[in-house]
Parts: structure tokens; C-alpha cells; sequence
């Protein structure tokens, strides 16, 4: 389960339940974090040491989407290190990991996935994250969303391809094939990692999801309920990516409920898995 704030209610009821934990410092409080000796140590205080061992937590995640034009995006690394010696210090570094979400955006190439890559724009912000992730063996986190990659590009890649139904070899590359464009999201990822020193560094999907309306045909009720059934499949099955082979993928849904009062385009109130009213959309089961 992921959080995208430590709410203390929410962890209050994530007490004995044995559910594995991703929560945010919000983007709001890296800054402050980044640069005031004594916050790094109240927040991992305040909303980890006191909740755990009762709530398990997974990885903590410093900043979701933070953008490189952001004033905040040069204190992402920094705090990273201050929550990291937080934890040393409370006893917990080895069993919490630190990361950063961030989104698919950061590659300035991403296709072949073999060819994947960080901008110019985003390497000093990116490196001195992935020397921190392979010190600490921690994953990075990738928000993965094939839905914006096929609105975006309808020509080129079709719905099949994102909805993980496509019955053939879409996309070549070298000895690897592709069948569904999760895949090569994910290895054009690792690609990127490869040529900046991280090639040990795992990544965990901390987002992906597909709207059930606001933006017809793509967005239904149907093709959602087609992705979010093929993304757990396929997560599950112990496959891997063409490029990082056997292995499962750690993968949250976006999102549990409709955000029925979020700001934005339509889709984006659009992508739960419940109604705001608790009712199930499409009777997911993760057996």
C-alpha cells in the first residue's frame, strides 16, 4: 500500500495488519528536511519510530513527480541522505528503504528500450540519486503509465500494446521483444540506469493505472478493467522484463478510490479501483 503523506489516522489503522507500507515525505517538506539538521530526525521520529514495528513499513519515498523546473528538486538528494541517517540512527536502515518516485518524463530517449536514457536536463539531479540508492541497495521508484503513452502517440502505439493484449512481438529490439509497452517502459528505465552506474538498482513501480472515463474511447471502464486485470497478471507471474528476466515486479495500483474532487482533466478522477462510495469497479482479484 502506498501513502502519499505520513496521515497519522491512516497509520493508526495500519496497525497489526501486516500490510507493507510506501510513504511519502511530501513534496512541501523536502526542502525543510534537505536543509534543517533536526527535521530529517522529528520525521522519521514523528511518523516512523513511533508506528513501527505495529506498522510495517516498506520504503519511504522523499518526493513524488518532483519536476526538474521545480525550486525543490536540488534538496530531492539531500534529503534523501538526511532521512537516510535518520533511520541509521533509529536503528532502521536495514529494514526500511529510501527512494524517490518520479516519472517517466526524466528520459530523454526511451525508445528502443535498449537505447533508454537521462536527459542532460535531469542527470544532475538523477546521479547523485542513483550513488545513494547503490550504497543503500535500494530500488528506485518509477510511476508507469501506458495509458498517457498510447493517448500520446495513437499512430505508433496501438491499444494492444499497452493493454498488454497484443498477441505478437511489437517492438524488436536487438535480442529482446515486446509484447506490451510496460515492459519496454520498464527496460528503458534499466537501460538508463546501465549508462549512470546503476545496474544493481532494482525499480519498483509506484504508480500505474488507467481511467475508467473523462476521455473516450481510451479511457473505459472496459479497457481499465482489461489493464489493471493483465498489469497484476503479468507482475505476478515471476516472467520479469525482456532485460531483467525472472523475477517479479513490485507494482502499486493507482489508485485505490476515484478522486472525485481532484483538479485537472476528467481522467484523473477517474482512476480507482472503487467508487468514492466503496463500490468495486471492476472485481479485481490479486489470487
Amino acid at each position: 500500500m502506498r501513502i502519499y503523506a505520513p496521515d497519522h489516522e491512516v497509520l493508526n489503522a495500519l496497525r497489526g495488519t501486516n500490510i507493507e507500507l510506501l510513504v511519502d515525505v511530501a513534496n512541501e517538506d523536502i526542502q525543510s528536511i534537505a536543509t534543517n539538521p533536526s527535521a530529517a530526525a522529528n520525521w522519521v521520529q514523528n511518523n516512523i519510530k513511533n508506528y513501527s514495528p505495529a506498522v510495517k513499513f516498506r520504503y519511504i519515498a522523499v518526493g513524488n513527480e518532483v519536476s526538474l523546473s521545480s525550486s525543490i528538486a536540488q534538496y530531492v538528494g539531500p534529503a534523501m541522505e538526511r532521512i537516510q541517517s535518520a533511520l541509521a540512527s533509529a536503528g532502521l536502515q536495514n529494514q526500511i528503504k529510501v527512494s524517490t518516485s518520479i516519472a517517466g518524463n526524466l528520459l530523454s530517449v526511451s525508445y528502443p528500450p535498449s537505447q533508454g536514457s537521462f536527459s542532460n536536463e535531469a542527470k544532475p539531479f538523477i546521479k547523485p540519486i542513483i550513488n545513494l540508492l547503490v550504497q543503500n541497495n535500494a530500488p528506485l521508484l518509477v510511476n508507469v503509465y501506458p495509458y498517457f503513452s498510447y493517448i500520446g502517440d495513437p499512430v505508433n502505439i496501438h491499444l494492444d500494446y499497452a493493454l498488454f493484449t497484443s498477441q505478437r512481438t511489437v517492438v524488436q529490439d536487438g535480442s529482446f521483444g515486446y509484447q506490451n509497452i510496460f515492459y519496454a517502459i520498464l527496460d528503458a528505465h534499466y537501460s538508463a540506469l546501465d549508462k549512470e552506474g546503476g545496474s544493481n538498482v532494482n525499480i519498483v513501480v509506484s504508480e500505474t493505472g488507467w481511467p475508467s472515463d473523462g476521455n473516450p474511447p481510451a479511457a473505459s471502464s472496459g479497457n481499465a478493467g482489461t489493464y489493471y486485470r493483465n498489469v497484476i497478471s503479468h507482475v505476478k507471474s515471476g516472467q520479469g522484463t525482456p532485460r531483467r528476466p525472472g523475477r517479479g515486479i513490485e507494482t502499486y495500483l493507482f489508485a485505490m478510490f476515484d478522486e472525485n474532487q481532484k483538479p485537472g482533466a476528467e481522467t484523473e478522477r477517474h482512476f480507482g479501483l472503487f467508487f468514492p462510495n466503496q463500490q468495486s469497479k471492476y472485481g479485481i482479484s490479486f489470487n
